[in-house]
C-alpha cells in the first residue's frame, strides 16, 4: 500500500533537498571549471560543442532506464551511489591535472562518465518529491526548490572564477568531495518511502514492461505529448546559448572567467526572483499559458544580451536577469502538471520518459552548433535562435493541443479520471 506524506516525511524531504544543493553547488563549480578550460585551452566553438554533446547524449540514453530504476530500487541508494561515483570521477580529474595527463580526450571520458550518474539523479530526485510533500505544497516546494537552486548557480560561477584566480586548477576538483560529504549527512537521517516492492510482487512486471507503461501513461493523459514536445523545441532553440556563452564573453567581446561568472550570476538572480514569485505564490491558474508567455519573454530578453554593444557586459546582464525571472515559474508549473496528474508509484518512469523525449534533440542541437556557428557566425546563430524561441509558443498554441492541459487541471475532479484511465491503460497492455 502506497504511504501517504506526512508532516514528517515533509520535513525529511527539506532535509534531503538542503543536502543535495550542496551536491549541486559542488558540480556546478566542477562543471564551471571543465567548461572554461576547454575554452582557454582550444579556442574553439567545435570543441565546446562537443563537450556539450557530451553532457546531453547519456542522458538521452541512459534515463529512461533510470527512470524504471528509481520506480524499482530503493531511491535513497541510487542518489547516495551517484552521489559518491561522481565524488570518486571528480577525484580523477585531480589526479590527472596533478600528473600533468591534461589530455583534452581524457577529460571528455571522465566529463561524459560524471553526465551519465546524473541521469540517473534527475529522475530519481524529482520522483522523490511526490512520495515526500504533501499534495497541496508539491508546487511550492517546487518553486524552494529553483530558489535553492538559483542561489547555488548564482554562487557557483562567481565562487568558481574567484577560485581560478587564487588557486591552481588541479586543487580546485577538490571541493567537490567536500560537498560530497556533507550531501550524504541527510541521507543517512531521513526515511525515503519505498513501495517498488510491493508493486512488483502484485503485477509482476518485466522491466521493459514499466517502461512501456510509462508510454501508456503520457499517451493517456491529454495534451501531454505536446507539452513534452513544446520542451524539446525549447531544449534544441536553447542550444546554442547554452554551448556558446564561454565562447561569446571571451572571444566575441573579448572578456575573463568574471564576465562569464557575473553574467551566469545575473540570470541566476533573475531564477532567484522567479523563485520567490514561485514559491510565495499558492497556485498557478492556466499553467500552460503561462508556460508558453515565458518563453517568449525569455526569449525576448536573450535577444537583449546578443544585440548588446561591445563589451556592454551590464546590459548583457540585465537581459539576463529579466529573461531569466520567468524560467522557474515556467518549469516549475510544468512540472507540477506531470507530478499531480501522473500516479506516483508510476512517476519516475513518466519523468524519464519526459527527460528522455525532451532532451532527446539537445545532443543534436548541441553537435550542430559548431559547424552552424561556423556557417552563420556566432552572432547571427544566437539571433536566429531567440526569434524561433519568440515564435514558436504562438504556433504550439494555435496548432496541437497543448492548451487542453489547462482545462485538465480546472478541477481536481478532472484528474482523477484521468487516473482510472491510466491505470485501465496499462492493464489492457
Amino acid at each position: 500500500m502506497e504511504e501517504l506524506p506526512t508532516k514528517k516525511s515533509f520535513r525529511h524531504y527539506l532535509y534531503f533537498m538542503v543536502g543535495q544543493q550542496f551536491s549541486l553547488l559542488g558540480s556546478g563549480i566542477i562543471g564551471f571549471v571543465i567548461t572554461w578550460w576547454i575554452t582557454i585551452e582550444t579556442q574553439s566553438v567545435l570543441y565546446l560543442s562537443l563537450a556539450t554533446f557530451l553532457i546531453f547524449l547519456p542522458q538521452v540514453i541512459v534515463t529512461p532506464f533510470a527512470g524504471v530504476l528509481s520506480d524499482r530500487l530503493n531511491r535513497k541508494t541510487i542518489i547516495f551511489t551517484v552521489d559518491s561515483l561522481q565524488a570518486v570521477l571528480t577525484f580523477g580529474l585531480f589526479l590527472l591535472f596533478l600528473t600533468g595527463f591534461t589530455q583534452i580526450w581524457m577529460i571528455l571520458i571522465i566529463h561524459t562518465m560524471r553526465n551519465i550518474l546524473y541521469a540517473f539523479q534527475v529522475p530519481t530526485f524529482h520522483a522523490i518529491l511526490p512520495s515526500m510533500v504533501p499534495k497541496d505544497k508539491i508546487s511550492r516546494v517546487n518553486g524552494a526548490n529553483f530558489l535553492f537552486s538559483g542561489v547555488i548557480f548564482m554562487v557557483g560561477p562567481i565562487l568558481s572564477a574567484l577560485l581560478l584566480e587564487v588557486f591552481p586548477i588541479t586543487f580546485i576538483f577538490l571541493i567537490d568531495g567536500v560537498t560530497f560529504l556533507i550531501a550524504v549527512v541527510p541521507l543517512f537521517l531521513i526515511k525515503v518511502p519505498f513501495n517498488a516492492k510491493e508493486t512488483r510482487a502484485a503485477e509482476k512486471t518485466s522491466f521493459m514492461r514499466e517502461f512501456k507503461d510509462g508510454f501508456v501513461i503520457v499517451k493517456a493523459i491529454p495534451g501531454l505529448i505536446s507539452m513534452i514536445v513544446f520542451a524539446m523545441i525549447f531544449n534544441f532553440i536553447f542550444r546554442p546559448f547554452g554551448v556558446l556563452w564561454p565562447y561569446f564573453i571571451n572571444v566575441i567581446h573579448n572578456g575573463s572567467a568574471f564576465h562569464l561568472a557575473f553574467l551566469f550570476g545575473s540570470i541566476q538572480v533573475g531564477n532567484i526572483v522567479g523563485s520567490i514569485i514561485t514559491s510565495i505564490k499558492k497556485e498557478w491558474k492556466n499553467k500552460i499559458k503561462v508556460n508558453l508567455v515565458g518563453v517568449m519573454v525569455y526569449f525576448t530578453f536573450y535577444l537583449l544580451i546578443v544585440l548588446a554593444p561591445y563589451q556592454n557586459f551590464i546590459l548583457m546582464m540585465i537581459g539576463g536577469f529579466l529573461g531569466a525571472i520567468t524560467f522557474p515559474i515556467t518549469v516549475s508549473t510544468y512540472l507540477t502538471i506531470l507530478q499531480t496528474v501522473v500516479p506516483s508509484d508510476k512517476i519516475g518512469r513518466v519523468m524519464s520518459i519526459d527527460h528522455t523525449i525532451s532532451m532527446a534533440i539537445a545532443p543534436i542541437g548541441a553537435l550542430l552548433v559548431g559547424p552552424l556557428a561556423g556557417l552563420m557566425g556566432v552572432v547571427n546563430l544566437l539571433l536566429a535562435s531567440a526569434i524561433i524561441g519568440i515564435i514558436n509558443p504562438i504556433i504550439l498554441w494555435f496548432f496541437t493541443k497543448i492548451r487542453y492541459l489547462d482545462r485538465l487541471q480546472e478541477s481536481e475532479e478532472e484528474v482523477m479520471p484521468n487516473h482510472e484511465v491510466v491505470e485501465i491503460g496499462i492493464k489492457e497492455i
